[in-house]
């Protein structure tokens, strides 16, 4: 199989939603006053790519019989028979191996805490079966993408007394908060595509269960939220990236509000997702730079 294959076995394009909040985690820590070498950027990088590789290749692994039965997604690699079982085994252990490899590179606390996403990562197929509370499962694991980054960075100088002695709170807290709520509201909405499938067999999404009416209108509120905790967390206290969490979080919201008379919504809201964090990384670097 090749690369091209492989990239798309792993949706390489959703790996844009969490890089930007990989670099606004470092740029936490080093307005905390640590200092951030491009070493550790780029161990941050490949711990973080292997992150995002692995947490698709298990949700593909443990969702292929939900695949197969869903008319969207039963063209996939592994539901349309493409691919196999081993082979999709062998890239979960070459992003784990990455994973690993980049937060043992970083530092010891890294490495003792990167079970932790993998657990969460495991975990997040199977709660769907359960209950629609996955979508902020979902946001969970994305949520976790600033706060490893930050842990990169402080966590060789501070060990463990960076996680007890709260030195993430508040405006780590806030940001991997907001993480958490705009991943979830946008898979509020990209979870409409599969209603019925959904109901079919025995998944539990938000839309599934509490119908379209609901599903906007909560989609809605979550970007409230998530402006607000990007408004609460401001890393340099600057206009700069309160504008641009202002200027996303309408943006977003318009296209939610406009999806009835909008013929590629999906697509319009996965751009507009995907330059979100984008844009917030601009603007926290205009901040610093102004």
């Amino acid at each position: 199989m090749g690369m091209k294959e492989i990239l798309n076995f792993v949706k390489i394009e959703h790996t844009l939603f969490s890089l930007p909040f990989v670099f606004i985690g470092a740029l936490i820590a080093n307005e905390q006053g640590y200092s951030v070498s491009a070493v550790q950027l780029m161990w941050i990088l490949v711990a973080a790519i292997g992150a995002r590789g692995l947490a698709m290749a298990l949700n593909r692994i443990i969702d292929r019989q939900v695949d197969a039965e869903n008319p969207r997604t039963a063209g996939r690699h592994l539901a349309s028979g493409a691919m196999s079982f081993n082979t999709a085994f062998s890239l979960s252990g070459l992003f784990l191996a990455m994973l690993v490899v980049g937060a043992w590179q970083l530092n010891q606390i890294c490495l003792y805490l990167s079970p932790i996403p993998v657990i969460v990562f495991v975990i997040y197929p199977y709660l769907k079966r359960v209950t629609w509370l996955c979508h902020l499962w979902l946001g969970l694991c994305l949520g976790l993408a600033p706060a490893g980054a930050w842990l990169g960075i402080v966590g060789g100088e501070l060990g463990w007394s960076a996680i007890i002695d709260l030195h993430w709170y508040p405006t780590l807290f806030w940001i991997s908060l907001g993480v958490m709520m705009w991943i979830s509201a946008f898979d509020l909405n990209y979870a409409l595509m599969d209603i019925e499938s959904d109901r079919d067999n025995g998944i539990h999404s938000f839309p599934a269960r509490f119908g379209e009416v609901h599903t906007e209108r909560t989609s809605v509120q979550m970007t409230l939220l998530w402006f607000a905790c990007f408004a609460i967390a401001n890393p340099i206290d600057d206009i700069t990236f309160l504008a641009s969490a202002g200027i996303m979080a309408i943006l977003n919201i318009t296209i939610i509000l406009r999806r009835h008379k909008a013929s590629d919504f999906q697509s319009s809201l996965f751009r507009t997702s995907v330059v979100t964090g984008w844009v917030l990384l601009a603007g926290l670097l205009l901040g610093k730079l102004s």
